[in-house]
This record gives C-alpha cells, structure tokens and sequence, in this order.
C-alpha cells in the first residue's frame, strides 16, 4: 500500500465552496478523493502533450457518398497502422458513418493522425480521447 503524506492547503473560501459543490455533483466521497483526482488528470494532460505512449480513440462521422473519402481514411490509418488497434463502423443512416478507431502509440503520433482523418473533406466531426496506459500514474 502506498505511503500518505498529510499536507494542508490555504484557498480562498468562495473558491472551496465552489469545489465543494462539484465534489457533491461528482459524488467523490471527500475533498483528498476529488484533489488526488485533478492531480492524476493533470499528470495524464501532461502525458498527452509528450511522446508518452497513451491510449485513446478518435470517433468520426462522415458522409459516406464524398468521393474517395472512405478510401482516403482508410488509406490513412494505414499510414499510422503501427498506433491502430482495431476500428469499428456504423452505418448511422443512408449518408453518414460513425467509426471509432481504437489507437495505442506515442501521443504526437495520435495526435497527428486525428488530425490527417480530420482534414479530410466529408469528414464531418471528430472527436480525439485520449487516456493514459496507466504507467507512472499512481
């Protein structure tokens, strides 16, 4: 089990009520619960902005009738085939995609092949979520 250290922490009194709302809404159960969390998250944001590898998805939607474009993203992640783990495609309707592409690499790299897929014209949204692999997070 690991070590726990006690540290206090000087805030502002409106600024703690606002905090305590949101620990309320999020259910954690107390205040060191919700600050080891914001931690974790700022540590896993600094992950993303590095080489770290990390793992995540990028979801589109596309209209499926623009030409050459379902050829072009798969084309695409066949240029980053190192980082795609597995994708999955729904017809949405009788002109839109959804696809989900589970990826695991270095977050540059992720980051650069959501933005290829993203360029691409009849792409109509994108999303990027990226994660950590858990690594040096405690």
């Amino acid at each position: 089990m690991p070590q726990i250290i006690r540290f206090g922490v000087s805030i502002e009194k409106e600024l703690l009520s606002k905090f305590d709302k949101i620990i309320k809404k999020e259910q954690y159960s107390n205040r060191s619960e919700a600050i080891r969390d914001l931690i974790r998250k700022g540590l896993v944001k600094e992950q993303w902005q590095s080489k770290a590898i990390v793992i995540g998805s990028i979801s589109l939607v596309y209209d499926h009738h623009k030409r050459e474009l379902v050829e072009k993203l798969i084309e695409i992640q066949h240029e980053f085939h190192t980082l795609v783990v597995s994708t999955q495609h729904i017809h949405v309707d009788h002109d839109n995609c959804f696809e989900v592409v589970i990826v695991k690499g270095k977050a540059d790299q992720v980051r650069k092949l959501s933005q290829k897929m993203q360029s691409e014209k009849g792409v109509k949204y994108l999303s990027l979520s990226m994660s950590t692999t858990g690594q040096g997070i405690v």
